[in-house]
């Protein structure tokens, strides 16, 4: 590519420190969750939620387990401010639900938004200001001092408007830019704010670092996070925060390094909303902690009607590779992927299984509302014979012969490579049906009497012909080799290896019989069919019958 020397890069790595988190192989708690969707990913939106959609997002937010939920920038505008005045008023805030605000370090800004928040009972006041080289140049002109003195003002506003209101507030700083900020001076600019807010235990201070705009490789930020955490003031009595957002598709690297290096709290939203690409997806944050064994502390369990509800209040869509939430996120198409997967689900129906090892699938789809027949095994010309023959069985209770599936899964692929389209469960069902169960042409077998001899059984089969019924009869070792001598007898052909399965059909009814038959016929090729009815004679034939057809019409 051209121009690629107007690049460089634009962070500042951490001073050299022991880089403890390195030695951390996974999260062992789940961080407290602050939802920024109703602010930051909000002002994103192309069109941004309604009043009454923010409701909705909110109440939404409450049921999955949210304890802090940053509601907007309430003195930016009108709508913002009406928003928090609503919760409020209505008493829509739950005791054990914090909200957040956001403002600048400006005192008009300050001010109302301290206004904002009479009557409420718990809340966090996010001060920020921006720190990094390039906002402090190209934005600002201003020189470090005087941008450690506009954090330092805001704080002592806060200082301020809060012990006006019996000092019921509890607050939040972020470096804004922090990744493109000097560690060392991220360091003390939030080392003087907290030398203004003084945190205690029962008041501790929020210390947010934001990855504003990503501009390093995650191992970068986990350090310079490390860092902060090893070296702030106060530091029993500060909770680190992040809040990453996507540029480089790191975030939740960035977010998952930075709990590693030390970090308490993730700012996020759901599936990842936000300025440019996105801030860090909560969602992959909470079920990656879920995959390995620890508890997320957010109830997850209904992922389509979460998605059902973003996706309405947002005119956003869940991208359908979305990790966990995405329609087929748990989807095999391949033939290989779907025998492993049936193979896998079928060692834990046959063994007693304390955890989750199914193959390709990292956590069971169940946990996440999300279903095997539909989600999960999905069918078209890649598919194999493993995953039709799992949908088969699981939904309809078709139990196929191994043999049998590969041949009806060609069958099956075919049908979807012709029409190049993804066929549903009731579609394959329906090809199964029409290709393999009780074919009646061009041979229809109407009745069928059985006289046993002293070494063999004798059939007398009623055959619908052109010519009207005709009885046909032969011996054979059995009820269904006089059957079958008797159509050769008919037909005038020959064919050999007659094998036969039959099971209880136990979806769909509670007295029916399924019967699977193959033949071999002498040019090699083997035919399958099978038989459904009440009786498991009929059964039998039908199958037979079946079977002799699908050759005589390849024909």
């Amino acid at each position: 590519m051209e121009n690629i020397n107007k690049y460089t890069r634009q962070f500042f790595p951490a001073p050299a420190g022991e880089m403890k988190w390195t030695k951390k192989n996974y999260i062992s708690k789940a961080p407290i969750w602050c939802s920024v969707d109703l602010r930051d990913g909000n002002q994103s939106l192309i069109v941004p939620m309604s009043l009454e959609e923010k409701l909705d997002f909110f109440k939404l937010l409450v049921q999955l387990g949210f304890k802090e939920i940053e509601v907007g920038f309430p003195a930016a505008s009108e709508t913002e401010y009406k928003f928090l005045r609503t919760l409020i008023e209505e008493n829509l805030i739950p005791d054990d639900v914090t909200v957040q605000v956001l403002t600048q370090s400006r005192e008009h800004i300050i001010k109302k938004t301290f206004e904002s928040l009479r009557g409420v009972k718990n809340a966090i006041v996010h001060l920020y200001n921006s720190t990094s080289v390039a906002q402090r140049e190209q934005v600002f002109k201003k020189s470090k001092q005087e941008i450690i003195d506009i954090a330092v003002a805001g704080a002592e506003l806060f200082n301020k408007y809060n012990e006006a209101e019996g000092n019921k507030y509890r607050f939040e700083y972020s470096p804004e830019s922090f990744t493109g900020t000097e560690p060392e001076f991220a360091l003390e600019i939030c080392n003087a704010v907290l030398d203004v807010w003084k945190p205690t235990a029962d008041r501790k201070v929020i210390i947010n670092l934001p990855v504003t705009v990503q501009v390093s490789m995650p191992h970068v930020y986990a350090n310079q996070v490390e860092y902060m955490s090893d070296n702030l003031k106060y530091r029993e009595n500060v909770l680190i925060s992040l809040h990453p957002h996507n540029d480089r598709g790191c975030a939740v690297a960035d977010t998952e390094m930075g709990l590693l290096a030390g970090a308490d709290r993730v700012e996020g939203t759901l599936f990842g909303n936000g300025e440019r690409t996105g801030n860090v997806d909560i969602i992959t944050l909470a079920l990656n902690m879920y995959s390995q064994g620890v508890d997320p502390e957010l109830e997850l369990g209904d992922m389509p009607r979460i998605t059902e509800l973003y996706e309405r209040v947002t005119r956003m869509q869940v991208y359908d590779r979305t990790p966990y939430a995405g329609k087929l996120v748990f989807a095999a198409f391949s033939g290989s992927h779907q025998d492993a997967i049936a193979k896998g689900m079928k060692w834990r129906e046959d063994h007693t299984c304390r955890y989750w090892t199914v193959p390709y699938l990292p956590i069971d789809p169940k946990d996440v509302g999300r279903e095997y027949e539909t989600d999960v095994i999905r069918i078209n010309s890649q598919s194999g014979k493993g995953g039709i023959g799992y949908l088969l069985e699981h939904n309809y209770g078709y139990i196929l012969p191994a043999k049998m599936r590969e041949d009806v899964g060609y069958t099956v692929k075919s049908y979807s490579d012709h029409s190049h389209k993804e066929l549903s469960p009731d579609e394959v069902r329906d090809i199964f049906n029409k290709e393999y169960i009780n074919i009646e042409s061009p041979v229809r077998v109407d009745d069928c009497h059985f006289v046993r001899n002293s070494d063999s059984i004798k059939a007398i089969i009623t055959i619908d012909a052109a010519e009207g019924h005709i009885d046909v009869s032969a011996a054979g070792n059995g009820r269904l080799d006089a059957v079958s001598n008797a159509l050769k007898k008919h037909l005038g052909i020959e064919y050999s290896n007659l094998t036969y399965t039959e099971h209880a059909l136990s979806i769909g009814s509670t007295s029916a019989a399924v019967t699977y038959v193959s033949v071999t016929f002498p040019d090699g090729k083997v035919s399958w069919g099978a038989g459904v009815s009440d009786d498991i004679i009929a059964a039998s034939v039908n199958a037979l019958v079946s079977a002799v057809n699908r050759k005589l019409l390849s024909k």
